[in-house]
């Protein structure tokens, strides 16, 4: 697979790990985003154990590429959330059809959910997959899966346990690999601020549940506790795990990646604050997985330097266009 060639360089405002998170969440992209209308006609799909999650598709412009691109938010997020409208017009532009995923009760999806989604919740991908395939016309439709942060790990997971359905091509946004190293390292430092946001949308999205019946009983969360105590209380327990550390090591991919059979893109940076890519050049990885590990970005900010100082390119939006590009023609030899 040909490795994007344009380095990210970024502005001098915009150096250094933080600022990439920071600004990069913040800012907005002139010229990249044009916006996404998903519409008023939402996909319902109906999981086993009853609850629903709510996706919304987005037709290619020109001809089309005979490939469905799954997007999957990252903790916290939704369907709205600028990375993923801007990564869907992104690809409708390049000729590629979209699904924007809303995990369990996020997005217009509150309220039909009472299970929770994690970094290992497989079975939910699996379950979109399927409802895809049985919508789709023909037999020559592609399926990829883009996943960010989270549903990175989910993918990789997904493809490391070769489940069925499965995707015919990942690609993967600063997945947190090691999740017990993620959540030490998000509770140090500056980056508590992302953790309290974290918590603090977590913990909101708890009292709606509670509010709406569909939590049986009170849960001792507080906004101010770390990310590795909320899945110890929340996580664990309603994942059927035995604790968060049982659920780290059972869902953690970073010693999975050889097992991976599925076309694979990894993109990740060195400096992201909590879930470095500096270990994924020196893991064991199979020759379907193909990482992609930039100096600088931070954790899914990837903000480039523009035409004059001041002005900024969002780096992450071309190389989404080449690896697409890539695992497509990977997918059909």
């Amino acid at each position: 697979m040909n490795v994007y060639p344009i380095a990210l360089h970024p502005p001098f405002w915009a150096r250094g790990g933080h600022a990439q998170t920071l600004l990069g969440h913040v800012l907005p992209s002139p010229g990249a985003f044009v916006g996404t209308d998903h519409g008023d006609h939402p996909i319902e799909i109906v999981l086993e154990d009853g609850d629903t999650l709510i996706a919304f598709s987005l037709a290619p412009k020109g001809t089309p590429r005979g490939v469905r691109v799954h997007l999957f938010h990252g903790l916290s997020g939704d369907v709205n959330s600028e990375y993923m409208r801007r990564t869907a017009s992104v690809l409708v532009a390049c000729g590629y059809e979209v699904w924007l995923i809303n995990h369990r009760g996020c997005g217009e999806g509150e309220g039909l959910a009472r299970g929770l989604y994690h970094s290992g919740k497989t079975e939910d991908m699996q379950a979109v997959l399927a409802h895809s395939r049985a919508a789709q016309c023909g037999d020559d439709l592609k399926h990829v899966v883009l996943g960010f942060s989270l549903s990175a790990n989910v993918a990789l997971l997904l493809s490391a346990n070769h489940l069925r359905p499965a995707p015919d091509g990942v690609i993967a946004i600063n997945p947190p690999m090691d999740l017990a190293s993620a959540a030490r390292d998000i509770h140090t430092g500056l980056n508590r601020i992302y953790e309290l946001r974290f918590l603090r949308r977590l913990c909101a999205a708890m009292k709606s549940r509670r509010s709406a019946g569909l939590l049986e009983a009170p849960l001792a969360v507080t906004a101010t506790m770390s990310l590795a105590e909320f899945d110890d209380v929340v996580t664990a327990p309603l994942g059927g795990f035995e604790s968060g550390q049982d659920y780290y090591a059972r869902c953690s991919t970073f010693e999975r990646l050889h097992e991976i059979k599925i076309p694979t893109v990894i993109i990740t940076t060195r400096d992201d604050p909590f879930v470095s890519g500096r270990k994924l050049g020196s893991l064991a990885h199979s020759p379907f997985v193909h990482p992609h590990i930039e100096n600088s970005g931070g954790h899914v900010g990837y903000l480039t330097r523009g035409r004059h100082p001041l002005s900024w390119e969002r780096w992450l939006d071309g190389a989404i266009s080449h690896y697409m590009h890539e695992l497509l023609a990977e997918m059909k030899s």
